[in-house]
């Protein structure tokens, strides 16, 4: 199996205008597995004006986070973002304006452009999700092979499974894509912009026929 290369702007439109431009030519678990190295980079171009900094995480003064999260940097969250109760953000995670964590989920080492939603008790492992993703309630995007001795991540391109030589990688996930209640998204998953999973569905891109 040959190693991949992903052209990320094919799956996220704002990437080239955003602050990880710089990482657009990188394969996405590159920057996943590197996202507190990434997200710290970030933090140094940010304008202290616009954002309470404090132990490498900066929270934009027009984000909402409610009383009960749990908040570990670095991290960012943007103008207009919303954490509710209980959210667990942690292993560096750049959140766009907009975006919202809901109670009960967890982001980790994860990036989510403009107006991306994770509803409720959802879970997002290094995975890159484009602008207006929702997730609803219970679904997750999982980050490890737990099922075999392998654990290397495959990701499969033009029906050909390619490695990576990670063993976490969640998934990259277009924009507007729709990703129903307790569907789970296995590791390796790349999702072109639009894609709709069903709820209760298993999308699991190392199987000859994904469901």
């Amino acid at each position: 199996m040959a190693e991949a290369t992903i052209a990320l702007r094919s799956y996220l439109a704002e990437l080239s205008t955003s602050p990880l431009a710089s990482w657009a030519d990188f394969d996405p678990w590159q920057i996943t597995l590197g996202s507190q190295a990434v997200v710290r980079r970030l933090l140094d171009d940010l304008n202290p004006s616009d954002y309470i900094i404090d132990n490498e995480i900066a929270v934009h003064k027009r984000a909402v986070v409610e009383p009960g999260a749990v908040l570990k940097g670095p991290l960012i969250l943007g103008a207009g973002v919303f954490v509710a109760s209980s959210a667990y953000l942690r292993g560096g995670n750049w959140v766009d304006e907009r975006c919202t964590v809901g109670p009960g989920s967890e982001l980790k080492s994860s990036f989510l452009f403009s107006g991306t939603k994770l509803a409720h008790f959802n879970f997002v492992g290094d995975s890159i999700l484009g602008s207006d993703v929702n997730l609803e309630a219970g679904s997750v995007v999982c980050n490890y092979r737990n099922e075999r001795s392998n654990k290397e991540i495959r990701v499969r391109v033009c029906a050909t499974l390619h490695r990576t030589g990670v063993d976490k990688f969640g998934a990259v996930i277009g924009d507007g894509s729709r990703i129903g209640a307790n569907a789970v998204v296995a590791p390796g998953a790349l999702l072109t912009p639009g894609s709709i999973i069903r709820r209760g569905a298993l999308r699991d891109d190392e199987l000859e026929v994904s469901q």
